[in-house]
């Protein structure tokens, strides 16, 4: 995470308070791309002279400004000298030519005279590549100051390019007996209005909202990000081994969305591609979807974060799989009984030693309801 790449004198460098500040400061910045960078990180950038912040930026949405460009640019806007000055960036400056052109060129012909980046970028098209730009120009360099903070800001765009797959965060709402529906598949509404309010901003920072066929069937949902302000609406896909889904059904509406399955029907095919779905099949050996496939073929298309939003069947598939990173769980104070759903659909243990283990994130209580942030060891 905090591999920056450079010299001894870079990794050892010591920052000061004011580094700390300003890095503070651009970590905000890109906290404002949250929800629009797909399928480019969140980065801010803050430009400071004689101490004072000359410049700020965040990325726009893909193919428009990287956090620098933007910084640079509002430098301009209030007639500031850059030269000389500290870009503090939360993430390497790219060095490449993708939808824009090189950040560490823009730096280099503005004349600043320090860069300081929060992380190397984990990109391998970059990768230490943006800081030896730097540095070769003789602008001086350092790399690793809030690292961590960076790192946690874009730990899907960290997870696919290191990786080869999104960040995959499961959702749950469940009583606190672990219960997550009733039998007849009746779930709406275990959790109260402020939980629900709470995963709608977690389904908004996500590239995809995953679900199965079977919380299709039971719930109708639309599985769009409502009642929080986004510029954009996440990729639907559905996990449908028999192409079972209903054309009437609302994850339909509006298109942007793919159906996964293991079989290849045709006349269903077409009629899903009628509702501007896109349909994809991607068996395994035991004629389900192939899950990992279906990770890797999303993080081809470039998307970084996975919110998975469905049932014990699937929750329990992915896990096995081992494709979860982290579970987001939103507990009521309610009990349903052991007549209802649980969370996963898992084999029995005979032993202790096969159990999931967890690391608790975060922990804090929304309205009536808890939420829990745990992630898989």
């Amino acid at each position: 995470m905090e591999k920056c790449g450079g010299n001894t004198r870079d990794k050892l460098l010591m920052f000061s308070a004011a580094d700390h500040q300003f890095m503070a400061v651009a970590l905000q910045l890109a906290q404002q791309g949250l929800y629009s960078t797909t399928p480019n990180p969140r980065v801010g950038c803050v430009l400071v002279r004689n101490g004072l912040i000359i410049g700020r930026g965040h990325t726009q949405p893909a193919g428009k400004n990287h956090a620098e460009i933007q910084a640079l640019a509002d430098a301009r806007t209030h007639s500031a000298e850059v030269r000389d000055a500290t870009a503090y960036v939360s993430l390497e400056p790219c060095s490449h030519h993708g939808r824009t052109p090189p950040c560490a060129s823009a730096l280099i012909e503005a004349g600043v005279s320090r860069v300081v980046a929060a992380m190397q970028d984990p990109n391998p098209q970059v990768a230490g590549q943006g800081l030896a730009t730097l540095r070769a120009a003789g602008i001086e360099t350092a790399c690793g100051l809030m690292a961590a903070e960076a790192h946690e800001l874009n730990i899907g765009f960290v997870s696919r390019m290191t990786r080869g797959r999104p960040w995959l965060r499961m959702k749950i709402a469940a009583s606190l007996d672990g219960k997550t529906a009733l039998n007849n598949g009746s779930s709406q509404w275990i959790t109260g209005s402020a939980a629900r309010a709470d995963g709608h901003r977690w389904r908004a920072r996500a590239c995809a909202i995953l679900t199965g066929i079977g919380t299709v069937k039971d719930d109708d949902p639309r599985l769009t990000v409502r009642d929080i302000e986004t510029s954009r609406q996440p990729l639907k896909v559905v996990v449908d081994s028999r192409l079972e889904i209903p054309l009437q059904a609302k994850v339909l509406e509006g298109g942007n969305v793919i159906v996964t399955a293991a079989i290849d029907d045709a006349v269903k095919t077409a009629a899903l591609r009628h509702r501007a779905a896109e349909v994809i099949v991607l068996p395994n050996a035991q004629g389900k979807v192939d899950l990992a496939a279906l990770l890797a073929e999303l993080a081809r298309r470039g998307i970084n974060e996975i919110h998975a939003e469905a049932g014990c069947k699937l929750n329990g598939s992915l896990l096995r799989a081992g494709l979860v990173d982290e579970l987001l769980l939103y507990l009521a104070p309610t009990i349903l009984g052991d007549a209802a759903r649980g969370m996963f659909n898992l084999p029995e243990l005979a032993d202790l030693s096969g159990r999931q283990e967890l690391r608790i994130v975060d922990l804090r209580r929304v309205g009536a309801d808890l939420c829990l942030l745990a992630r898989l060891k």
